[in-house]
Order: C-alpha cells, then sequence, then structure tokens
C-alpha cells in the first residue's frame, strides 16, 4: 500500500518554503526547508520527497500563477492550488512565518480542510489575460478622462449644451476653442488630452485582439461565447469575460453552485430558531460578478428582441432563444416585483444578477452538452 505524503509550498517569486505532513491522523508534520523558486530547484525537491505517485502537493493561489502547477503535473506530482482566503485560521494565532505557513497548508491539505480552485487550461488563461488587459485599459481611460475634465472644470472651461461628454464633438471642442494664456496650462491641457486618445486607442485595439482571440479559441469556447449572446445585455466582450473567468461551465453541478462562485449569495448568521441573512457574500469571482450585475440592470425594461438581439441571436438554435426568452420575462418580473416591495434599485439589480447566473449555467451547460454529444456521434 503506497504510504502518501502531504506537500504544504509557501511560494514567493524568488524562494519556496516547503513542509510535509507524514500519512495519519498523528502523522509528524515537519518544515524541509526553502529553495529557489526554480524549476530545477523545485525537480530536485521532488526527486528527494520520493515517488511522485506518492506525493500530494498543494499551495495558495497568488500573483506567482499556476507555472509551478503545471511543471508538478509534467513531473506526475498530484497538485491542487487552494483558495487562500478558505484557509483556515485560529483565532489566537498572532505569529505568521513562511515556515508556519507552509506547515499549516501541510496539515490542513491532509486533513481535507482546504479549497481548491480551478485552474485554467492554456486557451482559458491566454482569453482571460486578453480580456482583463481590456478592463485594465477601460479603468485607464476613466482615469484620464477624469483629469480632463476635472482640469477643464477647474478654470471654467465648459462646452455647450448640445455636445455630449467624450462625444467627437466634445473632443473638437477642446482641441478648436479651449486655450489657455499661460504656456504651461498649454502642456498640461495637450497631455491630458493626449493621455485620453491613447486610452481610446488602447481599447480599439484590444478589442480587435479580442475578435481574432475568439476565431482561435477552441470551438467549445467559441459556441458557449455566441450562446451566451442570446441573452439581453451580455454582448460579445461580457460573453468572452463570462466564458474566460468560468472556464467550462459544466463543471458546476447546478446553478447554485455558480452563484455561490460568484459571491453574489447572501451572507448568514443563524443561530437556533433565528435566522439572518445580510449582504453578498463577495467571497468570489469579482470579474464574473461585476459582469452579471452590468447585464442586470437590462431586465428593468419588458421583454423585447430588438434589432442587436436578434442580430446576436442569429446563429444560435432554438432551445438557446428559448432560454433566453423565459430569461427575460422572469427577470423583468423579479426586478418589478422587488422594487413594489420597497427594495434598493442596487439590491434589487444583484438579485436579478444572481438569477441571471442560473441562465447562464443553462445555456452553457445545454450548448456543452450538444457539443460533447456530437463529437461522440463523430467519433462513432
Amino acid at each position: 500500500m503506497k504510504k502518501v505524503r502531504f506537500i504544504g509550498l509557501d511560494v514567493h517569486a524568488e524562494t519556496i518554503t516547503v513542509a510535509v505532513a507524514e500519512s495519519g491522523r498523528n502523522g509528524e508534520v515537519r518544515h524541509l526547508g526553502t529553495i529557489p523558486n526554480r524549476s530545477d530547484s523545485v525537480k530536485k525537491m521532488i526527486k528527494k520527497l520520493g515517488s511522485a505517485g506518492e506525493l500530494r502537493v498543494c499551495y495558495e493561489a497568488g500573483p506567482t500563477g499556476y507555472v509551478l502547477y503545471w511543471q508538478l503535473i509534467e513531473l506526475g506530482v498530484k497538485c491542487e492550488v487552494v483558495a487562500p482566503t478558505l484557509v483556515p485560521v485560529k483565532s489566537g494565532d498572532r505569529i505568521k512565518t513562511d515556515r508556519r505557513d507552509a506547515k499549516k497548508l501541510a496539515r490542513s491539505y491532509r486533513a481535507g480542510d482546504l479549497t481548491p480552485v480551478w485552474v485554467p487550461d492554456a486557451a482559458h488563461e491566454a482569453l482571460r489575460d486578453l480580456v482583463r488587459a481590456r478592463l485594465a485599459a477601460k479603468r485607464d481611460q476613466l482615469r484620464a478622462r477624469h483629469r480632463l475634465s476635472k482640469f477643464l472644470l477647474r478654470h471654467g472651461k465648459r462646452p455647450e449644451k448640445n455636445i455630449g461628454a467624450w462625444t467627437m464633438a466634445y473632443l473638437n471642442w477642446i482641441k478648436t476653442k479651449v486655450h489657455f494664456g499661460q504656456p504651461a496650462q498649454e502642456a498640461t491641457l495637450a497631455d491630458y488630452l493626449h493621455e485620453v486618445e491613447h486610452a481610446r486607442d488602447r481599447i480599439e485595439r484590444l478589442e480587435r485582439n479580442i475578435d481574432d482571440a475568439i476565431e482561435t479559441i477552441p470551438e467549445k469556447m467559441r459556441a458557449v461565447v455566441e450562446g451566451l449572446q442570446a441573452l439581453r445585455g451580455i454582448a460579445k466582450i461580457s460573453a468572452v469575460t463570462i466564458v474566460a473567468e468560468l472556464g467550462e461551465v459544466s463543471r458546476f453541478n447546478k446553478p447554485r453552485q455558480l452563484m455561490g462562485y460568484s459571491g453574489a449569495v447572501s451572507s448568514e448568521y443563524s443561530s437556533g430558531e433565528r435566522t439572518r441573512r445580510g449582504r453578498i457574500t463577495k467571497t468570489g469571482n469579482a470579474h464574473l460578478r461585476r459582469i452579471v450585475v452590468e447585464a442586470a440592470w437590462a431586465y428593468r425594461h419588458r421583454p423585447r428582441v430588438g434589432i442587436a438581439l436578434a442580430a446576436r441571436q442569429k446563429n444560435v438554435s432554438q432551445e438557446v432563444k428559448d432560454i433566453s426568452w423565459k430569461a427575460q420575462h422572469r427577470l423583468h418580473r423579479r426586478y418589478y416585483r422587488l422594487m413594489a416591495r420597497g427594495k434598493l434599485k442596487q439590491k434589487v439589480v444583484t438579485a436579478v444578477a444572481r438569477e441571471l447566473l442560473g441562465f447562464i449555467w443553462d445555456i452553457g451547460v445545454t450548448i456543452e452538452q450538444a457539443h460533447t454529444s456530437s463529437k461522440q456521434d463523430q467519433a462513432a
């Protein structure tokens, strides 16, 4: 019978602290030292610890990504990346060191108290990096616009009432009508305007790259991206973001698991006969939660299929269209029922977003199962 050893790694950019927990409830837990965070050092460490089939390795998700995970998998070692916020912590423990963290990981891993996270494959990780780069560009654009608009406001420079903010007419007004007597202020205006235009060009370039990336991703992923766009409020960028953050939707056995993954479920403080629920937990994927909350605002409008939505639904199956139409009726009704009860609009939209995740799960699972069945038929 194999004697399994549980390895806890406290991973940093330059170092990895190693601890091992031997099998059995009372197996020894000891610190093995610190090694450089380099592939050759990791390979030597695994050889010293024993046969790859007898090792179970874990480390916390963090800024070092999944490079170590893939290296260990290639070496034949079972590895799991765990959620750092769900690692058990003793309330009286006030000492934190790399050595203690590694030993705690090894001990908790042996006890089964750790929660692994989903590790994206190469296609999902590449798409997610690109989508998050666009999000960073959008945030940079917002900051650049704020700097310019507040600079103009500070000096009393205001456009005519019929000129909308950040339209081409607005930018032309700044370039042709806004002038300052001081050269320093002219230089400031030119720099702020350049940053706004640079951010716009950057976003356009990234969106073109996303369009190109969609054409190269696996067929199943591309089908889910197209299917999710059948939902109201979810266009191409939103659909790509959801797929990049979730991976395969069918890895969630039921919609409630997806809702919990997003952090959009209510917190609960219940004891005895008293049940008390509070604000949403937010202990989940913030990027997914942001996208579905933005999409949920569309369901305050009456159900209808407009020109843009009809174009997005052109190539999807009738089953997916039926799910989308059902979502419009249910979520619109849900929105107005909660509003009628006097709930805050932001809370109502969050509740609608949580239910929208159920329809996202339904469409994703439907498409993935159909794709899998088609592949099996072709193989037969």
